[in-house]
């Protein structure tokens, strides 16, 4: 049994303001969920950023300063199914630049679809996965002396908050030595209107992603969470720039999880938060990279501005 889950789990429902982590919605139906989200047209935020990399490649390329005939490792947090990185791999390949790639997830689901999804359309590229947490992983390839870019893509670091993003990015940039580059994709700060539709989408498959969750709990906690006396919500105002997800008691119940031998009760309309999505602008970013020894040395943007991809250099 996953203790920390089973601990989280137990800390989010018994507060005042219930919570459930965002990170365990990634189990195997969760993860094949996400990547139907990914291709729905209302989820904006794949498209634009899938343009970058395809469109803007070689400038990617040239804003990350790699050196032709010079050895580096890319890595990648939260690699997912790895679809916009394939853009930036398959043209590094091209121009034979000397390269690995080292994709890191939290669902090792993920990465064992991407590894032979990879193997099979670049059987030369030299992959080697790590399933965990992002730090961990990095503290072991931190030890290495070769220059290293790290990819967070997917606006992943929305997932914090601002206090929490600043101490992420300060841990990530202990991690790396001078020169080496983040290449950070958030999304950009825009209206409601394009926003909320990419987390309660026409087809409903967002709330599935959301209530699966309860699903996960049932499973792996012996919960008897009902997800039709549930359901998922956004919210989101420009002002504010947070895109908030909620899933929602329908009526008054209790829900037992033999796990902890424990019921909790709900109200009717209670609201358990499961994950914010920050957006951003430049001043946002610059406010959250002041404690760390990194800077700004590009942007690229998709051709609405919706999606922005930094490059960030350690100093």
């Amino acid at each position: 049994m996953n203790q920390s889950f089973l601990k989280d789990v137990d800390a989010g429902l018994s507060a005042e303001e219930k919570t459930l982590s965002s990170k365990y919605f990634y189990d195997e139906i969760g993860d094949q969920l996400f990547v139907q989200i990914m291709h729905m047209p209302e989820y904006y935020l794949t498209n634009a950023e899938f343009e970058i990399f395809s469109k803007q490649t070689d400038k990617i390329i040239s804003s990350l300063g790699i050196k032709e005939g010079s050895y580096f490792e890319l890595i990648e947090l939260g690699a997912g199914d790895g679809t916009k990185t394939k853009e930036l791999l398959k043209r590094l390949i091209a121009n034979n630049f000397d390269f690995s790639y080292n994709p890191v997830d939290i669902s090792e689901f993920a990465l064992a679809g991407l590894k032979k999804d990879l193997q099979n359309e670049m059987p030369n590229l030299k992959v080697e996965t790590q399933q965990g947490d992002y730090f961990k992983v990095l503290a072991a390839l931190g030890k290495t002396e070769h220059p290293k870019v790290v990819l967070f893509l997917g606006s992943n670091l929305g997932n914090l908050t601002d206090d929490l993003a600043a101490s992420f990015l300060e841990k990530l940039c202990d991690t790396l030595s001078y020169g080496d580059k983040l290449f950070l994709g958030v999304d950009q700060i825009k209206s409601a209107d394009i926003v909320i539709p990419a987390y309660q989408d026409a087809q409903g498959i967002t709330g599935k992603f959301n209530l699966n969750l309860l699903t996960r709990i049932n499973k792996e906690l012996g919960g008897n969470f009902d997800e039709d006396k549930f359901y998922h919500k956004a919210y989101y105002t420009q002002e504010e720039g947070i895109a908030k997800s909620y899933i929602i008691s329908k009526e008054k119940q209790e829900v037992n999880i033999a796990a902890l031998n424990k019921s909790f009760s709900f109200a009717t309309e209670e609201k358990i938060h499961v994950e914010i999505s920050r957006k951003y602008n430049d001043k946002i970013i610059e406010k959250i990279l002041a404690g760390t020894n990194m800077e700004v040395t590009e942007k690229l943007t998709d051709e609405k501005e919706y999606f922005a991809d930094y490059v960030i250099s350690k100093k």
